[in-house]
């Protein structure tokens, strides 16, 4: 067993996890894993609550990886308990960190994965690591908040934290918005209801994603923040009438009061430049194959 090459992923059940695992093991690492579901019979795999510290020490201990990227927490933006997702985001976090630096052997790099939504919705245009934080609701200032305690450890832990924008594939919840549409036409579906639907957003493939954390992982660049994003923006309308072409299915759109958003900036994009510096040539795949994807799954 190769200890130079043990990787430990929290949130490893999870939409991201699941690819990242698979992209960590086709690269030659051992993978360890953490989340909050039970999966019997897996000696890579423990059931762990990221407030329990005693059996989240303990597990670190044991498994003693050389690298850790930290998926686990409530990553939907529109979860209704604000209490829990500080409790995981911020202060499963900590505990997770807190762990690490009493561990034996401290890993060799850390990727913590934040969130583009830090950025917050005032500032339009194509955003980099330099732009200024913003976060306009409880996760992405809960996600803020993680980045600030993070590097209150730098002395004792070699942390980077990423940023990534907006990313989808096959096995994403359709509370997220463009699983959602992929569903409707898929279902063939008369009618769907959005909210503004004339936005821009960056998207970005899972797998691409997951590619990414996996070179900043390698190449460790050590208390940084790394925007992961496309460069690109199709507004909803554009996706809408990409997943038309591909299904030949109309449906009619109907805009929901609800779901628009107050001061919704009309594009954001980020900046993958710095990136790109780190882990050389990167990129997603064009939407429309990720949404074509989506819908052969």
């Amino acid at each position: 067993m190769n200890r130079q090459r043990r990787a430990l992923i929290t949130g490893i059940e999870g939409f991201t996890g699941q690819y990242l695992r698979s992209e960590m093991e086709a690269a030659g690492w051992e993978v360890f894993g953490i989340g909050t579901r039970d999966k019997r019979g897996d000696p890579t795999y423990r059931k762990v609550d990221l407030l329990d510290t005693s059996a989240l020490s303990a597990w670190i201990d044991l498994v003693s990886p050389n690298v850790v990227i930290h998926l686990a927490g409530i990553a939907f933006v529109g979860h209704g308990n604000a209490d829990a997702i500080y409790k995981i985001n911020l202060i499963g976090s900590r505990n997770l960190l807190a762990a690490l630096a009493a561990s034996p052997r401290i890993p060799d790099a850390i990727l913590l994965a934040s969130s583009s939504n830090v950025y917050g919705n005032l500032e339009g245009g194509v955003l980099k690591e330099s732009t200024a934080p913003c976060p306009a609701n409880d996760y992405a200032v809960s996600k803020l908040a993680m980045e600030h305690m993070a590097r209150l450890w730098l002395d004792q832990l070699p942390i980077i934290i990423a940023r990534p924008f907006n990313y989808t594939g096959v096995g994403q919840k359709e509370t997220f918005l463009l699983p959602k549409i992929v569903g409707h036409f898929r279902q063939k579906a008369s009618v769907i209801e959005l909210g503004n639907i004339d936005v821009y957003r960056d998207f970005s493939d899972v797998r691409s994603v997951v590619h990414a954390y996996r070179r900043l992982i390698e190449e460790k660049p050590i208390g940084e923040t790394v925007n992961i994003c496309s460069g690109k923006t199709f507004s909803l309308r554009e996706v809408l009438d990409m997943v038309e072409g591909l299904t030949g299915h109309r449906l009619t759109v109907k805009i929901n009061p609800d779901f628009v958003r107050k001061n919704e900036v009309r594009s954001l994009s980020g900046s993958s430049e710095k990136l790109k510096g780190i882990i050389g040539d990167w990129h997603t795949p064009p939407l429309e194959k990720t949404l074509q994807w989506m819908l052969e799954s």
